[in-house]
């Protein structure tokens, strides 16, 4: 299938997907909101994908939100809302703000990790986007900025509430409030990032090296632990641990333990079965 907004590459079970609209910085027209959340669940789908890589293209990673979805008349919710009564409008504003929200709660959902490559700006939206993968990496000249408090408006995406989770509580903060530019190794200061590469193509080969890592892992053991990690930050350490006990009687069988230890006795990488397909998406 082809995307206007994306391109999509999958090889050695890591999915590769990047932003592909340089010339528009990859702002995110009305288009990527709807492609990214079905691509997300075609690639976890058939349970062959056992991580997915987010890149970009061009100068910068992300511009955020493209200026066509704010001027645009019938926006991202549809209808004639001009003439509809003011409590329905609002209504429909509401369902898309979690529409947007639900493009990005996509990554949470996916049975595989995803990693985050930024190159250049991430900005506005793209911050709310990198907030919801699993990881996040960056090239020397990027940086990271939360551009809705520079337009008069509050984040709404996403940031405000993955950010505080990532970062100190400060740090997220002063760049909610001042809508200054965090650069890459403060970002990795902090912990935003995990590593900062010399240039985009250090930054993507080193990211897909480690979507590939994780890839040779068990991916019912990698699906477990993202589902424990996710769980414990919204939850207490009891409720979580209950969580693994609970999710560690169903789903934890010997078998790719086993697989572990005959491949390392035999000198080979251990081969694992890929997921079963996602019943949602039969």
């Amino acid at each position: 299938m082809s995307w206007r907004c994306f391109e999509v590459e999958v090889a050695d079970k890591v999915a590769h997907v990047r932003l592909c609209r340089p010339d528009e910085l990859n702002t995110m027209v009305r288009e990527f909101w709807m492609e990214l959340p079905a691509i997300v669940r075609e690639l976890d789908a058939g349970g062959g994908v056992r991580a997915m890589v987010l890149s970009s293209t061009g100068r910068h990673f992300c511009a955020g939100m493209d200026l066509s979805v704010f001027t645009s008349g019938s926006s991202l919710g549809g209808g004639a809302a001009d003439a509809a009564e003011t409590g329905r409008v609002r209504a429909q504003l509401r369902q898309t703000a979690m529409m947007l929200q639900d493009s990005f709660t996509s990554f949470e959902k996916a049975r595989f990790p995803v990693l985050a490559a930024v190159q250049g700006g991430c900005i506005g939206g793209g911050v709310d986007m990198v907030c919801a993968a699993d990881m996040r990496y960056a090239s020397a000249d990027a940086f990271f900025v939360i551009q809705e408090i520079n337009i008069g408006m509050t984040a709404d995406v996403g940031t405000l509430q993955r950010l505080p989770k990532l970062v100190p509580d400060g740090v997220a903060r002063e760049l909610a409030y001042t809508g200054r530019r965090m650069p890459a190794w403060r970002a990795a200061e902090v912990g935003l990032v995990n590593e900062v590469f010399a240039d985009h193509d250090e930054l993507v080969a080193g990211v897909l090296d480690i979507a590939r890592e994780i890839a040779s892992k068990s991916p019912l053991a990698v699906w477990g632990s993202k589902e424990m990690l996710l769980y414990a930050r919204d939850h207490s350490v009891a409720d979580g641990l209950d969580h693994i006990a609970t999710w560690q009687t169903g789903m934890f069988q010997p078998a790719d333990m086993l697989e572990c230890f005959a491949a390392k006795g035999e000198g080979r990488d251990p081969e694992f079965p890929d997921l079963l397909p996602d019943p949602d998406h039969f």
